[in-house]
């Protein structure tokens, strides 16, 4: 159940008061103090006008560097797409020899794979000649 807190205005002050004195940065204070939510002082801090006592993170990039991201991640997506492809391959090719065994009359592919270690060789799929 999810519990709504609420906290004096003294009680945030101390909070913020001791931010800015260095005691504490704003994570710490929370913890230090119980304070369940994960922006709950950081909020605390900008309402009382300290916003400069935050962390920021300020990301400038080149419009070269935006493309050479936008790049890596498409390059990540092919990745992704290819890895998921060869998943299912392997899948395929899993359920394929079972049922060959099957058929065959041997129920342990295991004990199959190990008969013919030397003598299976990997014949290029469809899937498998796709570059």
């Amino acid at each position: 159940m999810n519990e709504t807190m609420c906290y004096s205005e003294a009680f945030k002050l101390q909070v913020v008061a001791e931010i800015e004195s260095g005691r504490h940065a704003s994570c710490h204070a929370a913890a230090v103090y119980g304070i369940r939510g994960h922006d709950t002082v950081a909020r605390w801090v900008r309402h009382y006008g300290k916003s400069h006592l935050l962390r920021m993170v300020v990301r400038v990039e080149t419009p070269d560097e935006r493309r050479e991201i936008a790049r890596l991640k498409a390059h990540v997506r092919e990745l992704e797409s290819a890895l998921s492809d060869a998943h299912l391959e392997a899948r395929l090719e899993r359920s394929y020899l079972k049922l060959a065994c099957r058929a065959a009359g041997e129920e342990d592919v295991e004990a199959f794979k190990k008969k013919h270690a030397g003598t299976l060789s990997m014949r290029a799929s469809p899937l498998r000649s796709r570059t």
